[in-house]
């Protein structure tokens, strides 16, 4: 009978699979491991070729890219050339250089150019092929560049050939691919509808830089150690252009974390090099959104580099550019599911229909929200659907006497108006009651850093919450949003704080404030992202349980819809 560990958080499970003739076990190696994808999109309705990069590539067999609408199959493989194949190509170059010396005049010593070519024809008469000679070049190449560093994780290339359907519908997707070895990890795939421009290298001065045939567009390239892409295109005067980056938002995080995370920056010059723009972040967002009316016609350049100059091929960007809607807040930021509310847009590039859109959720859970401009659809922002009650705050709600008075258990959608504002709500609540807080803000994407509080109808503090640190929330890394619980003391009326602890405030700061008894729960988060071993073998994964509003009860695990021959063990939170 299998033992099984219990613990508050997690569990090791052990995943067996069925046995398989010993021949194929003695071949298992390492699992493909895939680092970027260059471009990391494509156009609907387009065949195009990606680089995928990254480590244990060969013989990639298939591609899968989730959802509908894409087929993706590997046309060529890549790899650094091997020792033994470096040796012997060391061997031909001094081979060449001694014919070259001996056939050159007057005893004047012959460079590269003239070894070349004897190294290039000694070669393919010893069988070395052509793809080989680019692959020494390539590493000779990189060798000699003091800026670049031989990454193993990026080692290896494969070029696949990407059909995206004609109306397949835009967003992210995850790409994948398999070798004999198993399945590699997902990265971050995206299809659009704007036509996509590639960087032509050499494009770092202004007068190189790569010409963009028409806006809108989408922007593609990688920064290596040093690098800086430059893009020229054509606007006119009045045209509000958007420049929205994707960079780390597509690779969040590194095969190694060397040199470090891509932190672009963007930067926008006149025709006549003058700077006119610039932007290296987002409210909390790293990857930069620039936003410019264009003052006159004429040409412009953008400029995108890593803020300290690192780079080398998984600095891959998309950047959207052109007169786009741009969603830069809604109000309010959630619904009650079944209901119809009115959400409130701002942004850029908005037509007047699409400033205030009626929405009735079905769903539970964060939803993509998107505004529709002339011709393009805009960026996507989060919307939150519950099952509670909702209801707007009140304005003038600063302080204890004029504290807004609400029914519990409800949601509450506001705004922290101006920089110093208090909202405070007052509710009533019996002795033992259990009460919970929660503040959804920078998760939906609002710059607020919530502070929240509960005190007793005389001000005395039971409560207070700055920051709460969800564990399920994977990529965010500044928990901003506030969450407290208490136990009532007595039967009466209770007031709830919720300012901004940077004392800022505005339009966009708005939040969702859940109020209510506790509402136990769990989501589960599985590592790794891939399971790889061979048949016959036993191969732990870890079960991460993210425990809310107090939930404490064992969580049992069990495989669903699993093929025959595999069997989950150990499966106990």
């Amino acid at each position: 009978m299998n033992r099984f560990r219990r613990c508050t958080g997690w569990c090791l499970a052990t995943l067996l699979t069925a046995a398989a003739p010993n021949a194929w076990a003695q071949q298992w190696r390492q699992p493909p491991r895939i680092a970027y994808v260059w471009p990391a999109g494509g156009r609907e309705g387009e065949t195009f070729e990606v680089t995928v990069g990254g480590q244990y590539l060969k013989d990639a067999a298939e591609v899968y890219v989730s959802g509908e609408g894409v087929r993706a199959e590997a046309v060529d493989y890549d790899r650094p050339p091997t020792g033994k194949e470096l040796a012997k190509a060391r061997e031909i170059w001094r081979k060449a250089q001694k014919k070259a010396r001996a056939e050159a005049k007057g005893g004047k010593r012959p460079g590269r150019a003239a070894i070349y070519p004897i190294f290039l024809k000694m070669a393919k008469e010893q069988g070395v092929t052509d793809k080989q000679v680019e692959s020494f070049n390539e590493y000779r190449r990189r060798r000699l560049d003091p800026k670049r560093q031989l990454n193993p994780q990026l080692s290896e290339s494969i070029k696949v050939r990407v059909t995206i359907a004609a109306g397949t519908p835009p967003g992210t997707r995850e790409l994948r691919l398999t070798t004999p070895n198993g399945l590699s990890n997902p990265l971050r795939f995206r299809i659009g509808r704007l036509p996509e421009c590639r960087e032509s290298e050499p494009n770092d001065k202004a007068s190189a830089a790569t010409r963009v045939p028409s806006l809108p567009a989408v922007l593609n390239g990688q920064i290596t150690p040093g690098d800086v892409d430059r893009f020229r295109f054509h606007a006119r005067r009045g045209q509000q252009l958007v420049v929205d980056v994707s960079a780390r938002d597509l690779i969040p995080y590194l095969a190694d974390a060397v040199p470090g995370w891509f932190q672009a920056t963007v930067a926008l010059h006149d025709a006549d090099g003058r700077e006119v723009a610039y932007a290296d972040d987002y409210r909390f967002d790293p990857d930069p959104v620039l936003l410019y009316k264009v003052p006159r016609d004429g040409d412009y350049v953008l400029e995108i580099r890593d803020s300290i100059y690192r780079g080398r091929e998984d600095f891959v960007y998309r950047i959207a550019l052109g007169e786009l809607p741009f969603v830069s807040s809604i109000f309010p930021m959630g619904a009650r599911r079944g209901e119809r509310v009115a959400v409130a847009v701002e942004g850029w590039n908005l037509p007047p229909d699409q400033l205030k859109l009626n929405v009735s959720p079905v769903k539970i859970g964060l939803q993509p929200f998107r505004a529709r401009g002339k011709r393009w659809v805009s960026n996507s922002v989060l919307f939150a659907v519950d099952d509670l009650p909702e209801s707007g705050e009140e304005e003038m709600n600063g302080d204890a006497s004029t504290a807004g008075k609400v029914d519990l258990p409800l949601i509450v959608n506001g705004r922290i108006d101006r920089p110093g504002d208090w909202d405070v709500f007052r509710f009533h609540a019996r002795q033992g009651d259990e009460i919970v807080a929660e503040v959804w803000a920078r998760r939906l994407g609002s710059p607020l850093d919530s502070l929240l509080k509960l005190t007793d109808a005389d001000g005395r503090v039971l409560a207070v919450n700055d920051d709460h640190e969800n564990k399920g929330d994977g990529l965010v890394t500044h928990h901003a949003d506030s969450l407290l619980s208490a136990e009532i003391p007595k039967t009466g009326d209770y007031l709830l704080w919720l300012g901004d602890t940077q004392h800022k405030g505005g339009r966009a700061y708005g939040y969702r404030l859940r109020v209510s008894p506790r509402r136990p729960d769990f989501e589960l988060r599985v590592v790794p992202s891939a399971v790889n071993t061979r048949s016959g073998a036993t191969v732990p994964i870890t079960v991460y349980a993210v425990r809310k509003d107090g939930f404490a009860e064992d969580i049992m695990l069990r495989l669903k819809d699993a093929p025959d021959g595999f069997k989950l063990s150990g499966g106990w939170v």
